[in-house]
């Protein structure tokens, strides 16, 4: 039953509730009770200070109160009750999102508002996330035991991996597999930690080796390897989604950025501690001043995509600077948190215990960093380069007045007899929109425009733009000879822009067609006439229509000679711009100049702008000081506000930089002043992240080094730890592991060793109906999971059988693409890779958004991106590629080049060499005979080509 009351609608029920009677029987309202958990459930995902819909937030009780929401003791007046209460069947008007609330609910707001609205102090609503501080990732590291088995399979009670898996394996029902076939174990072993394949000789050495070591002293040979830290430092590399180019619609390559990737090689290959990593990484410019080697590492910060198209709104670019630094902080928290920590960049995080302070602390740690180069060297270096320029530079300073003196006295005398020398620009400067020059009828072949100046530079004579030249003939009907229709030539350098060669191609002055410009790379444009033709007139424009405005442009001509041949030899000048009036300033300037200076002035000017040519020369000559993308840091003093639903345009309550609320009570919270340098807030951040109470930061490390050894980690998606992520298999074994790495003082190859000489990882990877039906994934490691070979250690495969990789370690890398730019960038898949392109794919110059053929069908990721765990597709083009592509097809004929260098022209010893380059064993009888018959009909490339796209050379056991 419902009846009008006043303004606001009433049900029976709830004017019962009311009554005194009703009232007295029933139990207190308490806030945090009963009225909390309706506000948080229905009302504060849209009403929160992050977040506040129709200005109102239901965190505190200020906004109710204020916006008269809230009438304590008077439910009438009390419009939130209106607003969650159905009115004659219509449902109520909030929540808007959800479901609504139920009488019984709504009773209690009235209960509590009749009863005063007690808010108590202290209380904050917010949106409960779904996993809360006891989320098992955010709980200090356990301490538990491996277990212990009296009975245990051989080996398997002696390592104490071992042990934890056993105890998982039995509770399930499960057992190992045997130990792998010696020579499965080598190339799995080998390929892990190097990426390459096992040569013959190693192969042969290892199966001959009986000792019980002989396994062990393989990990220790390869952990010792320059190629360990290649193929881990690719691993790492995926994770903090390095690329060389800077992303988004522009997406420039960045050539320097390079020196970073070789930081990372090198700190794997000398097992630097990764807690040094983490600093270095955070703030390497701050722990490293002056160490070059060291302060590298801060690029990490700016290796991701960087949006530098630029906006002159201002809304705009802050927007485009919080996505900047939105991408370095989920980055960081997804890398070395493995917590999705970019979530509560607009609201609380709705699943994992993160607040938006949480996030915008982390803006405020990163604010000072922006994207770009700068110079990184020793002070011995500087000291070095100083020297060597200071005699240079002085004598240039010594220079420059000689010169401006002249200049200046020229000016003088010219300004006394400047209406002398104006009377002789008679006719109007030159126009960007149509320049006609006229002339005696002439018998030409050939018309040349040498241009010798242009608007914002009146001695600059490349780079200038001529949307269309034309040449009339002295004709009643005049009629354009010029056009490429009438058989019209054009010839010129043009400014370097290979995909847009049409756009720049000289042909373009004599199309007929105005927008489109040719720019030139030199100041000569010569026009070849069809035959022979008398002229009279020449007309050329920049600018047409007129869109450029009036500004002064760069690109358009400003001053030109005109000159005509019938031969192409000798040249004749019918025209130029020296009586026309000066386009500005500048060009009045050298018109004036050029008319005063004497001859013993042009004299000593030539000899003083020679010496400063060979001095600028010899300055140019000095090496000049390493730039590198690490990025610059500047002040960012603050206030740090939180942005509202993320809108940098809303601010609202400011944050410190300081650490983390979420791992407060375990880990000791840092908390900076406003005013604290960038460099503290950064250093803080690294330090709290490895700080020895710190749970994520060795958690998420040993699963990433478990995840490259086996496949999977025991926590399925390495950088989410939180709720939507997966659980651990073996938490115990993980917080073990974890536990290794400090004591081992962060380095990685102790652990390493732990994993590669457990039973767990020796194990064979054949499969067993048993197992396949509890555990098809092989989670519980039952046997050891196959897999096939990653984009990279294909391409290195394939280098490395055939003979050709080169080993050339750092610097630079190589491009399996052709970079093409002109305000935005195209990257050209080469079709044919040649040999300075047989480098380690990690040295290939990996940008974002190209393709790479073979390594892109074979699921190398898009660096724009962090890519935790590499995909593993199957796909028709993969075959086609490996198959048909020329870089396989040139594999093929080397490792034929190759096998008949190594073992001559007898065809089985040919055929047996190709067996150990390419699967570390000799061929069986069956497959001698097939390979024979496959080599005698077809020949030893097509056998070749064949042996490179099996199964076996791709996966691994």
């Amino acid at each position: 039953m419902m009846w009008k009351l006043g303004s606001g609608w009433v049900v029976a029920w709830a004017w019962l509730a009311s009554s005194s009677v009703f009232a007295a029987d029933s139990p207190q309202v308490d806030f945090a009770r009963d009225v909390a958990p309706i506000l948080e459930a229905h009302c504060i995902r849209c009403h929160n200070p992050g977040n506040r819909r129709g200005e109102l937030s239901l965190a505190t009780i200020a906004d109710l109160k204020s916006r008269a929401y809230l009438a304590p003791h008077d439910p009438e007046a009390s419009y939130l009750l209106d607003l969650v209460t159905a009115d004659q069947g219509q449902p109520p008007a909030m929540p808007q999102e959800g479901t609504p609330l139920t009488d019984e609910q709504v009773a209690t707001l009235r209960r509590w508002i009749e009863s005063g609205a007690d808010w108590p102090e202290g209380i904050e609503l917010r949106e409960r996330s779904k996993a809360d501080l006891t989320w098992w990732s955010l709980q200090p590291l356990s301490e538990l035991a491996p277990p212990e088995f009296a009975d245990a399979p051989v080996g398997w009670g002696e390592n104490p991996i071992d042990r934890f898996l056993l105890a998982k394996l039995r509770a399930e029902g499960l057992a190992p597999n045997p130990a792998a076939d010696r020579r499965d174990l080598l190339r799995r072993v080998t390929y892990d930690l190097t990426g390459l394949p096992p040569t013959p000789e190693e192969s042969a050495a290892f199966l001959a080796d009986a000792s019980p070591a002989a396994y062990e002293a393989v990990v220790y040979r390869l952990l010792a390897s320059p190629r360990y830290g290649e193929r881990w430092g690719r691993h790492w590399l995926d994770v903090i989604r390095f690329g060389e180019s800077r992303g988004y619609e522009r997406n420039e390559i960045i050539n320097t950025l390079w020196p970073f990737r070789d930081y990372v090689i090198r700190s794997f290959n000398d097992d630097k501690p990764f807690d040094q990593l983490v600093r270095e990484h955070l703030a390497g410019d701050v722990v490293g001043r002056d160490q070059p080697e060291v302060e590298i590492g801060v690029a990490y910060l700016v290796s991701g995509p960087y949006d530098d198209v630029g906006n002159q709104d201002a809304v705009q670019a802050a927007q485009i600077r919080a996505n900047t630094i939105d991408e370095m902080i989920r980055t960081t928290g997804e890398a070395f948190m493995g917590l999705t920590v970019g979530c509560a960049r607009c609201h609380d995080h709705k699943f994992d215990p993160i607040r938006q302070t949480d996030y915008y602390s982390l803006y405020a740690t990163f604010a000072g960093i922006r994207h770009g180069e700068r110079v990184v060297a020793t002070p011995a270096a500087r000291a070095a380069r100083d020297a060597a320029l200071g005699p240079l530079t002085a004598r240039v300073a010594a220079l420059e007045p000689v010169r401006a003196k002249i200049e200046t006295e020229a000016l003088a005398r010219a300004e006394q007899r400047k209406e002398e020398l104006e009377r002789l620009w008679k006719r109007p400067a030159v126009s960007r929109r149509l320049t006609e020059e006229k002339f005696p009828v002439q018998p030409v072949r050939h018309v040349r425009l040498e241009v010798l100046g242009q608007e914002a530079n009146p001695y600059a004579t490349a780079g200038y733009r001529i949307e269309e030249f034309e040449v009339w003939s002295a004709e009643a009907s005049p009629r354009n000879v010029a056009l490429a229709e009438n058989g019209g030539r054009a010839t010129g350098a043009s400014r370097v822009a290979g995909d847009f060669s049409g756009a720049y191609s000289p042909v373009l002055t004599i199309d007929g067609q105005f927008g489109a410009s040719y720019f030139a790379g030199g100041p000569l444009l010569t026009i070849t006439l069809s035959e022979e033709t008398a002229v009279d007139r020449v007309t050329f424009s920049s600018d047409r229509s007129g869109a450029a405005g009036d500004n002064p442009v760069a690109t358009f001509v400003s001053e030109y000679r005109l000159l005509v041949s019938r031969d192409g030899e000798t040249w004749n000048e019918v025209a130029n711009s020296f009586d026309r009036q000066p386009l500005n300033a500048a060009h009045r300037r050298r018109r004036l100049l050029d008319a005063e200076l004497s001859e013993a002035d042009r004299r000593q000017l030539a000899d003083t702008t020679q010496e400063l040519a060979e001095l600028n020369r010899k300055i140019a000559a000095v090496p000049p000081l390493p730039s590198w993308w690490v990025g610059n840091a500047s002040p960012a003093p603050g206030p740090f506000p939180v942005f509202l639903g993320g809108d940098p345009q809303r601010p609202g309550p400011p944050v410190k930089p300081q650490g983390l609320g979420f791992l407060a009570a375990t880990v000791p919270r840092y908390e900076l002043p406003l005013e604290s340098p960038e460099s503290d807030r950064r250093r803080a951040l690294a330090e709290w992240l490895v700080h020895p109470q710190n749970p994520l930061t060795p958690r998420v490390l040993a699963n990433r080094l478990w995840h490259y050894h086996f496949g999977a980690g025991l926590v399925d998606t390495p950088s989410d730890f939180g709720y939507m992520g997966g659980r651990p298999t073996h938490p115990e074994l993980l917080d073990w592991l974890a536990r290794q790495l400090p004591l081992h003082g962060w380095k990685l190859k102790p652990l390493h060793k732990l994993i590669l000489l457990s039973q767990a990882y020796q194990q064979s990877a054949a499969a067993r109906e048993e197992g396949l039906a509890r555990d098809a994934s092989a989670r519980l490691l039952w046997r050891f999971p196959p897999r096939r070979l990653s984009a990279e250690e294909l391409r290195d495969t394939l280098l490395s059988v055939s003979g050709k990789l080169n080993l050339q370690m750092g610097g630079p890398g190589f491009k399996l693409y052709q970079y093409l730019q002109d305000n935005v960038a195209t990257y050209v898949p080469l079709d044919v890779h040649g040999p300075e392109t047989y480098r380690r794919a990690v040295y290939h110059h990996n940008a974002r958004a190209s393709r790479i053929d073979l390594m892109t069908d074979f699921d190398s990721p898009d660096c724009a991106f962090s890519t935790p765990k590499r995909a593993a597709t199957t796909t028709p083009l993969q075959a086609l590629t490996l198959l048909n592509h020329q870089f396989s097809v040139a594999m093929a004929t080397s490792l034929a080049e190759r096998l008949q260098q190594d073992a001559g022209t007898d065809a089985a010893a040919q055929i047996t060499r190709a067996f150990q380059l390419c699967y570390s064993r000799a061929p069986r009888a069956e497959e001698l005979t097939v390979c024979s018959e496959i080599l005698q009909t077809h020949g030893l490339r097509a056998l070749c080509r064949a042996l490179l796209n099996s199964s076996e050379l791709m996966y691994l056991n």
